[in-house]
């Protein structure tokens, strides 16, 4: 230990030595071994982000991580990139328009998403389209880049979208389906959407509130379906009169073939219906249901009357039951003649929630413009059949309830019928996010060709708890809930929930357990454990007699740090380590500048609470780059990657549907390498120690229930918990898969360098589609070459060089091989009962090769993976073959959902879209008085992209910094600034609990008051003086910031609502924190360029917690 502290305190201090390549990788290869043999592998983490940009590189560190047992961590949940509501609506993680479909659309939303800054390659389709007459509105509370080339700006205030889409649904629904009904419409919303699914109403005090949705498992005989008949929903017939499974539910999905699809058909006969929106003309009463409602000081459920039908059920309970549009109407407060309170009688009945009036209260803009854009927005798609679209982006999505936002835009467009539609629908923009060639790809990435599942992790959850952001938490979780919860988890932090979602096999978790998945199974054997049931047997009797228990119930114990961090292609620490001084206090022990102890998780119901929180988990962090950020500053050993020119790759985007190479232009500079090779020769190092100190052993993956898999059907009627004594511990079921895998390590670099033998004999899979990969590996033996070497690789192909993983990528895809698209077609074909070959026509002889995209980007082939297609007719556009195919969204009711029933939703009061306005974390209320004494503003924290760089990269140089101030920066609005002092140019301190950080203020009148805008990924590595608050250097954008996490993102088992990496799970958002800023005088700004006293050293590195 004293050994370790003389590094782990030296972290960020530089003082960095020259090591050549053989003594590095010798030292990351003993390293893993031993952390492996000690601790287990799943205390050795990675992280890298976006790997569409550069496949190859990303799939180098990913391939190794797997391969050992190593634990990869998530990206686009954890940049708060990943929208929960995608998930919660269409079963897709994300799936949008390439850009060239704006140019179809006839009108145009753009929010959150500042399109000639960010996405500036293709930000003329959002000029040329209006001249054509598509009119352009723009919701920005700044006067962004963006709102220049608008037809009408409409000022939103930050972070209240939903309310203004709320009120744009609100005139949608009363003009054109309650005035009149529109026949687009009402067929797309009968047929493409859960409005006509019947929701079962439970009895709260003395009114109702929506519950679960009625199954065919409720009725008499399961309306004759044998197979999964608690997860087919219900619809009422109006040609027979009659409640009808129609086809196309989740259960429909798994253990039979050929009704998968959403054809209005009746799954028991398959005859021809037609689902009724409404029972409003053949009602059987009227009830006063409850919805919840999250102003301050408002009522905690507005009560809206509602009519319903009488039904009873096959357990003998007389019920009530409506339909899901009957319910969507009453919370939107229409007045459709049923009487009773909380209805808006006109636009202007301010006391109504959604209706325009309310909207511009909370959002400050006019009613008039909401009403006439609501307006426009719907005429529009019925003349044009859906060309109404909405662009969105990060701004609207990095705050805490961003699933609200999200899902009150989703509600506007599908009360439209714009989704699916070309140039409808929306268009979310985060990053390069799609990786086209994902079903190639992934096998590669994660050495599925060897080992079977991977360890997967998600990120926002892991670094929650790991830099113990968790022991900060300022948020009741109690304070979230709806008045009507069931709430069998009261009393829980946020903590405690993300626990609970781990042991119910919701969420994954790394590590494990609090052993050593290793020993874990040599300790099952010798209880007499054969097989992976007998392995899984012991693991449960060892849960439930409290043996072994899950690593995050004791997170702070050292037997459950995480030991070993690989970093590459990322600057995690200077971009996107939300709560950065507590990474630097807890995960990497170095100076900090946390302004609080962490007291507030001593409550926790679920995880052991340590007094002193420890600092400095990491053993060794090892980051891979091409330059020396934040990261590398911090870490303990760098190695020289190669930049894009400099190596073989493979990249995509979601902005058009080409796939590009990235071409070795020149050699990598200096001694610096390829990830592949970086990777490669860690492999290489690893073998022979591996074979010494661990040889051949089995490791147990605890595997969550994943999305696209029959898993995602564990628990239909509610939450079961098996520790509270409701249910057994059942793996799939109410416990994660437990997933024995045999690892022999010391053939680790063999591994690595040939395609393993699981391709040919265990086929490929993506999404819930499997085929056979026989002939596309026999055919890259031709394409690269066969190992030779004697070995457990011998003749298999050859992974040693970067193209020939290219080639084996593009082999593999169904997006870049004509021959995989029609075998993973015909696959889907199977489960739907539809022939979808002509999708793929024409192009089922193309076999996409490296040296073909080096001559020319090629366009890719119509996959199953996606949900657009592609043609030369229609552009591609998100959800088009669910629309146009018939093809289910891959959610419970197979359409998409306005209503979400899994408990947890319900008891958080999002059943259904509602406003909930920005959290307060109360960060900014603990500073100390000697800020609060000075004049001083609290602000909104607002982070968005730059123009002045790509994240942390190009800003630095010396072109870029001349260009805006030449150094870090936060933008005021004029009179705020006016306020307390301040002018342009002037230093300020931003400061709350969780840090500092200082930087100039740039004063403008673009920004409005409330808020202050940093820009992203402005590093202190280039003049930033020292915070005079904390002592330490200056700190970045995320000092001030902390993950907060969100239990309804961490649901999992129920449909579309289950894990898998990168589609569902907690979000690292940022949005709602606040922060105290104040003038720094030019007198008092300390460049921190004097020597370092013995006593000040003893300052800034106190002992126990907590600056000093």
């Amino acid at each position: 230990p004293i050994l370790r502290a003389d590094y782990t305190v030296a972290r960020g201090k530089g003082g960095f030595l020259r090591a050549d390549w053989n003594e590095a990788t010798e030292i990351i290869a003993a390293a893993n071994a031993y952390t492996a043999k000690t601790y287990g592998p799943d205390r050795v983490f990675g992280f890298s982000p976006i790997p569409a940009m550069s496949m190859i590189s990303y799939a180098a560190g990913s391939r190794y991580l797997s391969l050992i047992g190593g634990a990869c961590g998530s990206f686009y949940d954890w940049y708060c990139d990943l929208p929960p509501a995608s998930p919660q609506v269409w079963g897709e993680q994300t799936d949008v328009p390439e850009a060239a479909d704006w140019y179809n659309s006839t009108y145009i939303i753009v929010c959150g998403t500042n399109l000639p800054m960010t996405r500036t390659p293709d930000a003329h389709f959002y000029s040329e389209v209006r001249y054509k007459g598509t009119k352009v509105v723009s919701m920005a509370p700044d006067y962004a880049e963006y709102v220049k080339f608008a037809d009408l700006w409409m000022p939103v205030r930050q972070g209240t979208d939903a309310a203004a889409f709320l009120a744009m649904g609100h005139v949608a629904l009363k003009e054109f389906f309650l005035d009149k009904q529109e026949a687009y419409f009402q067929e797309y919303a009968r047929t493409y959407t859960d409005l006509p699914m019947q929701v079962l109403l439970r009895q709260h005090g003395d009114g109702y509130v929506s519950d679960r949705f009625l199954r065919a498992a409720d009725f008499d005989g399961g309306m004759g379906e044998s197979n999964n008949p608690e997860w087919k929903t219900v619809v009422y017939d109006e040609t027979t009169q009659a409640f009808v499974a129609p086809n196309g539910s989740i259960g429909f999905r798994w253990g039979e073939e050929g009704k998968w699809n959403i054809l209005p058909k009746n799954s028991g006969n398959q005859q021809d219906i037609v689902a009724e929106l409404s029972c409003i003309d053949r009602k059987d009463t009227v009830l006063s249901v409850g919805f919840p409602h999250f102003m301050p000081g408002g009522d905690g459920l507005l009560y809206r009357n509602v009519p319903a039908r009488q039904l009873t059920l096959a357990s003998g309970e007389t019920v009530y039951v409506t339909s899901v549009f009957d319910l969507q109407m009453a919370q939107y407060g229409l007045d459709r003649g049923l009487g009773g309170a909380n209805v808006a009688l006109s636009y202007d009945d301010e006391n109504v929630a959604y209706s325009p009036a309310w909207a511009e209260k909370i959002t400050g803009v006019k009613r008039a413009d909401l009403i006439r854009t609501g307006r426009e927005f719907a005429d529009n798609a019925v003349k044009t059949h859906g060309k109404s679209m909405v662009i969105l982006g990060a701004a609207v999505n990095h705050w805490y309830h961003n699933d609200m936002n999200y899902r009150a835009i989703m509600n506007l467009l599908h009360f439209c019928g714009c989704v699916g539609q070309s140039g409808g629908g929306w268009a979310h923009y985060v990053g390069q996010e799609k990786l086209r060639p994902q079903a190639g790809w992934a096998p590669i990435a994660f050495a599925l060709d060897w080992h079977r599942p991977p360890r997967h992790m998600n990120s926002t959850t892991y670094w929650y708890f790991h830099t113990d952001q968790w022991r900060y938490e300022t948020i009741n979780a109690d304070d979230l809930l709806s008045p009507a919860a069931k709430g069998k988890y009261k009393g829980y932090s946020l903590a405690d929930y993300n626990v609970v979602a781990q042991r119910l096999g919701w969420l994954p978790s790394a590590p494990h357990f609090n052993r050593n998945p290793l020993d874990i199974v040599a300790d099952a054997e010798k209880d007499g454990a054969v097989d992976e049931a007998g392995v899984a047997k012991y693991m449960v009797d060892q849960l439930k007699n409290g043996a072994l228990a899950f690593a995050a119930e004791d997170i702070d114990n050292p037997v459950n740090f995480p030991r070993n961090l690989f970093v590459w292609r990322a600057n995690l620490l200077g971009c996107s380590a939300k709560g950065h001084e507590y990474f630097l206090k807890h995960l990497v022990g170095a100076q900090n500048g946390v302004m609080q102890e962490g007291v507030h998780g001593k409550d926790s119901k679920e995880i052991h609470w340590v007094e002193n929180g420890p600092t400095a988990k990491l053993d060794l962090m090892v980051d891979i780059n091409f330059r020396l950020n934040s990261t590398g500053a911090y870490s303990d050993i760098v190695l020289p990657t190669a930049t894009w020119y400099e190596k073989n790759d493979l990249n995509t985007t979601d902005m058009h549907p080409f796939i590009h190479p990235l071409s070795e232009a020149v050699s990598p500079a200096w001694e610096s390498q390829s990830d592949w090779q970086i990777f490669k020769a860690i492999a290489k190092a690893f073998s022979p120690l591996a074979e010494k100190h661990l040889g051949t052993r089995k490791d147990v993956v605890a595997l969550p229930m994943q999305h696209d898999s029959p898993f995602e059907l564990a628990q239909p009627f509610g939450v079961k918990d098996w520790k509270k004594g409701e249910c057994e511990p059942a793996p799939g079921k109410t416990l994660p898969l437990l997933k024995v895998v045999e690892r022999d390590y010391a053939n680790t670099y063999k591994k690595y360098t040939a395609l393993g033998p699981l391709l040919a004999k265990a086929g490929n899979s993506i999404k819930g589609i499997g085929w056979n990969t026989e002939q596309e590996v026999e055919e890259l033996k031709q394409v690269t070459h066969t190992i030779q070497e004697e070995g457990i690789t011998q003749g298999m192909p050859s992974l040693e060089e970067d193209i020939g993983v290219c080639e084996a990528v593009l082999r593999m895809a169904p997006e870049t091989n004509g021959e995989v698209a029609r075998k993973s077609w015909a696959a889907l074909g199977k489960k739907t009962g539809i022939d979808h070959h002509h999708l793929y026509a024409g192009r089922h002889e193309d076999k996409i090769t490296f040296r073909d995209i080096q001559a020319q980007p090629r366009k890719i082939i119509t996959a199953p993976t996606w949900s657009g297609i592609e043609s030369e007719q229609v552009s591609y556009s998100a959800c088009y073959t669910n629309i146009h195919e018939h093809i289910p969204f891959r959610t419970l009711t197979g359409r998409a959902q306005f209503y979400q029933d899994h408990e947890w939703m319900l008891d958080f009061g999002e059943g259904f879209c509602a406003y909930r306005p920005p959290v307060d974390l109360k960060a900014h209320e603990t500073v100390p008085d000697s800020v609060r004494n000075k004049p001083h503003l609290v602000l909104n924290w607002i982070t968005p992209h730059s123009k002045w760089g790509i994240h942390s990269t190009y800003n630095d140089n010396l072109r870029m910094l001349n260009l805006f101030r030449g150094g870090p920066t936060l933008w005021l609005a004029e009179t705020d600034a006016q306020s307390i002092g301040l002018q342009d140019n002037d230093w300020v301190e931003a400061i709350n609990a969780n840090g500092a950080t200082v930087a100039r203020v740039v004063v403008s009148q673009r920004v409005p008051r409330g808020m202050a805008m940093m820009y992203h990924a402005q590093e202190k590595i280039i003049n930033t003086p020292g915070s005079n608050t904390t002592g330490k250097r200056g700190g970045i954008l995320n000092s001030v910031t902390r993950v907060v996490v969100k239990p309804t993102h961490m649901i999992g088992g129920y449909a579309q609502l289950a894990y898998s990496f990168n589609y569902y799970g907690t979000v690292g958002s940022q949005r709602d924190e606040f922060v105290v800023i104040h003038k720094i005088e030019d007198s008092e700004v300390d460049w921190l360029e004097r020597p370092l006293t013995a006593e000040r050293e003893a300052q800034l590195n106190p002992p126990g917690i907590g600056p000093r």
